[in-house]
């Protein structure tokens, strides 16, 4: 049992942080779920990062390549 602090802060039982591997400065996603309010731990992603990630999973990239030179064969091909 956890009790509603000023500011509307709560603590995360040590148990239950401990269970959850929660680290200082993680976030968790808040909601309310049939009446409930739930927590959630959440990883967030840098958007350029995001971008790049759904680019390899869509396939538009370019290699692997084997070496420098290679690369720099593909870029001259592109252009």
């Amino acid at each position: 049992m956890v009790k509603v602090m000023k500011g509307r802060q709560v603590v995360i039982p040590k148990e239950l942080f401990e269970e959850l591997d929660l680290k200082e400065g993680d976030y968790l996603e808040a909601r309310v779920k049939r009446g409930q309010l739930v927590y959630a731990p959440k990883k967030l992603i840098d958007r350029d990062i995001a971008e790049a990630l759904q680019d390899i999973e869509e396939g538009r990239v370019y290699g692997p390549f084997d070496s420098v030179q290679e690369w720099l064969e593909s870029l001259k091909k592109k252009s």
